[in-house]
């Protein structure tokens, strides 16, 4: 069993190869160049400024990283900082082994616990049978899907979006 625990500064190597296999191979992520360690370390330090997870899968050994999830405001303005995006990237030799499932479910609690009301789910290319898999089977609903929004390999990329209350969600203000 993976061991899923809060990201550290020296996770960024393995963070960073993991997204840039993603960037060049996948359509999870509309980003063409994969960012530097130096970009990872900035976007990383802006969801922990803001209080919320960002978490890694460790394999049962201890010695490499299978994957990482986080999740930040939906948008940049003070009026989203209670609905979150996450962002699930697993190892492509870790693929297929339940940990996108694992880090889904941990980013979850945790982000209920930082004070999220709503977690979406903005997933890249419609045939991401994956990430719209473990979504669904989290408690996240499909509530639309913006056609050839992106372009990417050569192709019309859409986007998914599926979205799962938390806690109190919209039934009470928050604190």
């Amino acid at each position: 069993m993976p061991l899923i625990r809060p990201s550290h500064e020296g996770d960024l190597p393995a963070i960073t190869a993991i997204y840039a296999h993603h960037v060049l191979h996948g359509t999870g992520t509309f980003e063409t160049e994969p960012p530097s360690v130096q970009d990872m370390a900035g976007r990383r330090a802006e969801v922990l400024a803001r209080g919320l997870p960002w978490l890694v899968a460790k394999d049962e050994a201890g010695a490499g990283l299978l994957g990482f999830a986080y999740c930040n405001w939906f948008k940049p303005r003070p009026a989203y900082r209670f609905s979150a995006e996450d962002s699930i990237y697993v190892a492509d030799d870790a693929r297929g082994r339940g940990v996108g499932r694992l880090l889904l479910a941990a980013l979850v609690r945790e982000a209920e616990g930082a004070g999220v009301r709503k977690l979406l789910a903005v997933i890249g290319d419609s045939a991401n049978a994956g990430s719209i898999g473990v979504h669904r089977a989290a408690g996240f609903t499909e509530v639309g899907v913006l056609r050839s929004v992106g372009w990417k390999f050569g192709a019309w990329r859409d986007v998914v979006l599926m979205e799962k209350p938390l806690g109190q969600a919209d039934g009470t203000a928050p604190e």
